[in-house]
């Protein structure tokens, strides 16, 4: 196994800045061994209790926020993706112009955080993006399945950077993790970590694949341990995405991870969010399970392609009291 991360500097948003792990923390990577011992001494997690708790909380509202408050937040958290394999150059540039200015006709509507493309349409997002403050994302790492060896999957993501992204979401080998290969997941993360540079890393655990809760949180810290800025629900083609449970039980781990560490790492819902009740409903549960520090951009996202407009209409009902959607979560 590789040595854990050590610290980098970069422009990005001091709470996620990547540092050397404290001591204790480094040790436990150290092999596969120790490693294992760690993972599998995590507290396990109540499947009931986590079920209940989501929807317990999917029923509250924000305190002390506006409906246009959360809705301005969570089109800023929008990762706005297009990844098909009938995407074009001009599907990208809709796209890039879409993410700057979301609704053309209301300069007041905040930009998206990112776009997020194919590695080969790094490029166009870049040239289309250029002079915002969106960020290009890109797939990497044999997306989405993540079954090739660490050369191509490491030359994927140096494609990509090169191309200009600010931010590469990789996805896990989950054969090699459900098989418990732990120090191969782990030396793959930190490998990608170091090919990224100053670029952001998204760690996708492709949790309708881990099965129990319990591999979720294990493979969340383990993501965490090896780098990762972000720890990422799913790639969006499997069924299920994310799930509010699953985002409760990742959002534990960054809390968790802040308590012992003292660094603020971020999590990704991707896939399925198609409506402003549902992106409200997170919203609820990231204030309420990992705190109020990380409702913003730089700790918390969505990966969506539909959302986006969900959210543009609702906002819209808000000034003109008029919306045939579906109705909303409350926030007071």
């Amino acid at each position: 196994m590789a040595a854990a991360p050590q610290a980098t500097t970069s422009g990005a948003d001091p709470t996620t800045a990547r540092a050397a792990p404290p001591a204790d923390l480094a040790d436990l990577t150290r092999d596969e061994s120790t490693l294992r011992r760690f993972l599998y001494g995590l507290p396990g997690v109540d499947a009931v209790g986590v079920e209940a708790r989501a929807a317990s909380l999917a029923t509250r509202s924000i305190k002390k926020a506006s409906k246009l408050w959360a809705i301005d937040t969570a089109i800023r958290m929008v990762d706005l993706t297009t990844l098909e394999g009938a995407d074009t150059p001009g599907k990208v540039r809709t796209l890039a112009a879409k993410a700057r200015r979301p609704d053309p006709e209301r300069p007041g509507v905040p930009s998206v955080a990112a776009v997020c493309v194919y590695p080969d349409l790094v490029a166009t997002a870049v040239a289309g993006l250029a002079g915002s403050e969106v960020g290009v994302a890109s797939v990497a790492t044999a997306f989405p399945s993540g079954r090739a060896a660490l050369p191509v999957k490491l030359a994927d993501v140096a494609d990509a950077v090169a191309a200009g992204a600010t931010e590469v979401d990789m996805v896990i080998d989950r054969g090699a993790f459900l098989s418990g290969r732990y120090g191969l997941v782990f030396d793959e993360i930190t490998a990608v970590r170091a090919a990224c540079g100053e670029a952001h890393l998204k760690v996708i655990l492709e949790t309708g694949e881990l099965a129990t809760y319990d591999n979720v949180r294990r493979a969340s810290w383990l993501a965490l341990l090896a780098g990762g800025d972000f720890i990422k629900t799913s790639t969006g083609k499997i069924s299920p995405a994310a799930t509010l449970p699953v985002t409760h039980v990742m959002l534990q781990a960054v809390r968790d991870f802040h308590a012992r560490t003292g660094q603020r790492r971020g999590v990704k819902a991707a896939g399925g969010i198609r409506n402003t009740k549902e992106a409200i409903r997170y919203l609820v549960a990231v204030h309420e399970v990992a705190g109020e520090e990380w409702l913003t951009p730089s700790l918390f996202r969505f990966g969506a392609s539909s959302l986006l407009n969900d959210l543009l209409m609702q906002r819209r009902a808000q000034h003109e009291g008029h919306y045939s959607g579906p109705d909303y979560v409350t926030v007071d």
